[in-house]
């Protein structure tokens, strides 16, 4: 007897044109989620929200170096700048609305065309002047009255404005300690501002704002460039048309001391600031 191998099992006609075909169709269904996912991303960043980091404590107490916030698109209306990658697509507004008086607004430099955040203080056509580091608007005192200091533990993203802001809290921690003023607008928005003493911004010229325009300020009033100084490349911002409005900072959605490295994850909890994410604006 004799072993006789089997003949070959004979492969379906179709299968040699299965396979390309499939990977054809699985390419096309990852293109086509890949297209899904950059419409919805487009959609949500240019028309609804947008997350902004803070780089800088101009805006102190509100906002800290290391805060990451979400700005309502729709607040001001949309330009180009709206946009996602902000084509160059003509100067136009659509659906505009003007800001109210301290509104936490999220706007575009007037000559470098970087992102800025301030407050709203002046609308067009009012007169805006500091004296002796209190708030004038047309011609009135800001309400302004002395509250508890503002202390702010030290970090890799804190650095005290000056040797004399820098101490230490009842348990040790190194600390800046500043002046706090709580300031209330002629529409009762109230908010903190910090106080360093009179600087260079405290007494000005009276500023008449154009139409289309507005003037901005921080609320750390001796450590912002603002309207009170012009507008020039990493410095004051003057006058701020509408149209460079980008939002109305809504939420605080993150905030980190600075501690965090990028190849080390555990470090990106141990560094955030858990008390501070989630509040409104």
């Amino acid at each position: 007897m004799t072993d006789t191998a089997a003949p070959p099992a004979e492969k379906p006609e179709n299968e040699s044109t299965d396979a390309p075909a499939k990977k054809e169709k699985k390419e096309e269904n990852i293109f086509v989620f890949i297209l899904k996912l950059f419409v919805i991303v487009f959609i949500f960043r240019s028309f609804i929200f947008a997350s902004h980091s803070i780089p800088s404590e101009s805006m102190l107490p509100k906002l800290w170096n290391g805060d990451y916030l979400a700005a309502s698109k729709w607040s001001y209306g949309y330009t180009r700048y709206s946009l996602l990658f902000e084509p160059p697509v003509g100067d136009w507004r659509i659906f505009g609305s003007e800001p109210e008086r301290g509104d936490v607004a999220v706007f575009k430099h007037p000559v470098s065309h970087e992102d800025y955040i301030k407050r709203v203080i002046g609308l067009p056509g009012d007169q805006i002047q500091m004296k002796e580091g209190v708030l004038y608007i047309n011609g009135t005192a800001v309400k302004r009255e002395k509250v508890a200091d503002f202390i702010e533990p030290q970090s890799e993203n804190t650095t005290c404005a000056a040797q004399r802001f820098r101490t230490v809290s009842d348990d040790g921690t190194p600390v800046c300690r500043y002046e706090q003023y709580r300031e209330t607008l002629p529409n009762d928005v109230s908010y903190n501002t910090l106080d360093f003493g009179l600087g260079q911004y405290d007494n000005t010229p009276v500023y008449v704002v154009p139409e289309g325009n507005l003037f901005m300020m921080g609320d750390n009033r001796d450590n912002s460039l603002d309207s009170r100084a012009p507008a020039v490349a990493g410095g004051g911002v003057g006058y701020v048309p509408m149209n460079l409005l980008l939002g109305k900072a809504q939420m605080r959605i993150w905030s980190s001391d600075g501690s965090a490295s990028t190849f080390l994850p555990w470090t990106w909890f141990t560094a955030a600031r858990w008390d501070r994410i989630g509040d409104g604006l």
